[in-house]
């Protein structure tokens, strides 16, 4: 009886030591090979950190999946891009509906729309485009859609144009360094290294778009936003290039405790290495940054995590 007695008693201490609430938190990342999932892990050691008696179970994913998924309660925390996020948030295809359990938490780092274009092809503007081949991206591809929306505020469509679909960013080039097309259109971090390995063969230049421009794709989705491809990023690039540009960001389900998710947001901004340790394109960020308005509304925690700091 004593052995059985004293048993009670250790496994009541043992019970008593864990943590109060013990819960698992589902994050989903991207494909294998993509870098959503080592950034993820990298979030999985500081939230675990942070939040005592949670457990951070990475998942693979998609933009748009991931979206699907935290709406629909499959996982709580997800990567995205800004725009396919917004149009989930506005119920728009390929969203069979609005999105109401999803909220925004922190934008990470810019994706760049790059309009690329062989020099000797007479091609100064996207107007320009009209009758030339284009490599552009399978459909469905976030850079296939938004090559569809910078051409509908040119007034023009693919009908205008012959359009190759490229499986791959390796295919466009070839079509390109071959002369079969005249103009590349991709959405990545800069320098892209397709972009590297065409100007490597072939003289190019990239296409700028103007503010009106920009305010024109803005009404079509609010997630887009001007960004800069600096003068020197390719070679022979002289100047400046303002692009559209869309984010990888982060999202959270809205039933997420506040406190819990200013807690993230504390430990994401007090071990930022790690973050850029795994991408640098994330160096140099700060709570401003993060608290980008993209059209989708922040979580309360984010709210007031931001609001704490000035920048909201």
């Amino acid at each position: 009886m004593r052995k059985i007695a004293l048993s009670a008693v250790a496994a009541l201490t043992l019970v008593a030591a864990m943590p109060a609430s013990a819960e698992t938190l589902r994050l989903m990342t991207g494909p294998q090979g993509g870098v959503w999932v080592p950034l993820g892990g990298a979030l999985k050691g500081m939230w675990e950190k942070a939040l005592p008696g949670v457990t951070v179970q990475t998942l693979p994913g998609a933009g748009i999946a991931n979206v699907r998924g935290v709406d629909e309660g499959k996982a709580e925390i997800g990567f995205g891009n800004t725009i396919s996020t917004v149009d989930g948030f506005n119920g728009v295809a390929p969203f069979p509906k609005k999105t109401e359990n999803v909220c925004n938490l922190a934008t990470l780092y810019p994706q760049y729309f790059q309009i690329v274009v062989l020099a000797d092809a007479g091609i100064k503007s996207v107007a320009d485009l009209k009758g030339k081949s284009l490599a552009a991206q399978t459909r469905g591809n976030t850079a296939e859609v938004v090559t569809q929306h910078v051409l509908q505020v040119f007034g023009l469509s693919y009908n205008d144009l012959k359009v190759n679909f490229m499986a791959s960013y390796t295919d466009a080039v070839s079509l390109m360094k071959d002369g079969h097309a005249q103009a590349f259109t991709l959405g990545t971090t800069i320098p892209s290294g397709a972009v590297m390995d065409l100007a490597s063969a072939r003289d190019i230049e990239l296409l700028s778009l103007d503010d009106e421009k920009i305010a024109a794709l803005r009404k079509i989705n609010p997630g887009y936003a001007a960004v800069t491809i600096p003068a020197g990023t390719y070679p022979k690039q002289g100047k400046d290039v303002q692009a559209v540009g869309y984010a990888t960001h982060l999202f959270v389900s809205c039933k997420l405790p506040e406190a819990q998710v200013t807690k993230m947001l504390e430990a994401m901004v007090a071990n930022l290495a790690d973050l850029v340790a795994v991408n640098k394109a994330i160096q140099g960020l700060t709570p401003k940054a993060m608290a980008q308005d993209i059209g989708v509304p922040f979580h309360p925690g984010a709210v007031a995590f931001y609001k704490a700091r000035g920048v909201l």
